[in-house]
């Protein structure tokens, strides 16, 4: 039987058949229609010359799926970012057990876990999907719902917290929120229920999904040594050889399998052969090699600011400033360093802003001095809203956010493999929306139930 062929369907059925919560950019659809030709033009001479059957045989059309793509708007993509921290900080209200309570007993863990899946995973899964269009109701429904829930709670909250302690809880919720999100956005950008305007673009614009890699890169900027001004007793090319065999073997191991099952790859995410891990592990080689002390490190990085070695730069020094400036003194007080985020946070917007209007547009193709800057200001963004929220909301940590936080690039590991698992067994474009929802719920439980049960056995990962 002969599968149908979603752009075709598309050209002829326009919104309705092909994607029932509409598709909003008209651009992505003339893309579509476009490739209507290049796919049945290819189906045609697949069936007249005789290739060997393959792993995956709608590679082609899952590779036209993802490219070509806008992207959205930088509101649209602070907005979906700001509905999850708001779930993480509403189920952080709500959070009665700490994790040494929740952890005596595998039962209260569960328990535990479950309540974090249903208040945070579940409804950024439905946010991302079945209810994008309402992402902007979302939003103020949420925040509305914090202001009522900490009003009500205020009298019985904890003190918040200061010192290092506290920095490090926001610091870590931070992570795991962006870890969160990649996570499911890798296997929902291959169903329809994704709406094309959160996958990548191809050249420029931005996207929800254009910043993970640039998330990821700031992300280990700001727990880095350099950025805690930590020195390594090791000599340059052991730790540059420490940190970068890891990534250069998963890098290398995520080429052989694409290649060996015939994976579909977006060329123009990173190129043929190159990968995410590779650019992290590119980064790691240079900040070895070149071991720049944290106060220099946004000189330096204002310098060669193109690329994700000058973020990762950029992203020192704003963590040292922020956190770890007057480490061997005297800790920097919380509403000091509030104060200076709310502040970088307000400077990188307004850069990001001029820049992608008068200078040159983003591009995470390139990344440019634009996509730096925006990176920049989303992320600080997620995190002055935790910093900012630390004193009105409980801090006890949720087990499920521990579990990600102590294994984080395992948790990547997983979802990947997770992700190629359900493509290689489901033709993603066809599936129908409800299909999707219920792959898509049973995927991310899977994830949780398998970091939970690997933090639970007290296991922890660490890869650099």
């Amino acid at each position: 039987m002969v599968k149908p062929n979603p752009f075709i369907i598309v050209e002829s059925t326009r919104f309705s058949a092909f994607d029932p919560f509409k598709v909003k950019n008209i651009v992505w659809l003339k893309a579509l229609i476009s490739c209507n030709k290049f796919t049945t033009a290819f189906s045609n001479s697949s069936s007249m010359d005789s290739f060997p059957r393959s792993l995956n045989p709608n590679k082609h059309l899952r590779e036209q799926f993802v490219s070509n793509l806008p992207g959205s708007s930088m509101l649209e993509v602070s907005a979906l970012l700001n509905n999850v921290a708001l779930l993480m900080l509403l189920r952080h209200t709500f959070c009665s057990q700490t994790v040494n309570d929740a952890c005596r007993s595998l039962k209260s863990y569960l328990a535990s876990v479950a309540l974090d899946y249903v208040f945070l995973v579940l409804p950024t899964l439905l946010i991302f999907t079945v209810l994008a269009e309402w992402v902007y109701i979302c939003l103020i429904g949420l925040l509305l719902l914090l202001v009522f829930f900490t009003a009500v709670k205020r009298t019985y909250s904890l003190p918040y917290m200061e010192g290092p302690n506290a920095s490090r809880a926001s610091i870590s919720s931070y992570r795991v929120v962006t870890m969160f999100i990649t996570c499911l956005c890798i296997l929902a950008v291959d169903f329809r229920i994704y709406p094309r305007e959160y996958a990548k673009t191809e050249t420029y614009g931005a996207s929800l999904m254009d910043l993970g890699v640039g998330s990821f890169v700031l992300m280990n900027a700001v727990t880095s040594r350099q950025a805690r001004n930590i020195k390594s007793s090791m000599s340059w090319w052991k730790a540059a050889f420490k940190s970068t065999t890891p990534l250069l073997l998963l890098g290398f191991a995520r080429l052989a399998s694409t290649l060996s099952l015939d994976y579909q790859v977006h060329v123009g995410e990173y190129g043929v052969n190159w990968n995410f891990f590779f650019t992290l592990a590119g980064v790691s080689i240079l900040t070895s090699i070149l071991n720049v002390p944290a106060e220099y490190s946004g000189i330096l990085g204002s310098v060669i600011l193109v690329g994700y070695w000058g973020m990762y730069l950029v992203g020192v020094q704003v963590s040292y400033y922020l956190f770890f400036e007057n480490h061997t003194t005297k800790q920097r007080s919380k509403h000091e360093t509030r104060i200076r985020i709310c502040f970088l946070t307000i400077m990188f917007w307004i850069l990001t802003l001029l820049i992608d209007r008068y200078v040159e547009r983003i591009s995470r193709r390139m990344c440019n001095l634009a996509y730096v800057t925006w990176v920049v200001a989303q992320n600080l963004q997620l995190l002055a809203l935790r910093l900012l929220a630390d004193n009105i909301i409980g801090h006890k940590t949720l087990c499920l956010e521990r579990a990600f936080d102590r294994n984080l690039l395992a948790s990547f590991l997983v979802a990947n493999l997770l992700t190629g698992l359900v493509n290689l067994s489901v033709d993603t474009i066809f599936v129908s929306p409800l299909s999707a929802v219920l792959i898509l719920v049973s995927y991310s439980l899977t994830l949780c139930v398998v970091m939970v049960l690997i933090d639970f056995s007290g296991v922890k990962y660490k890869f650099w």
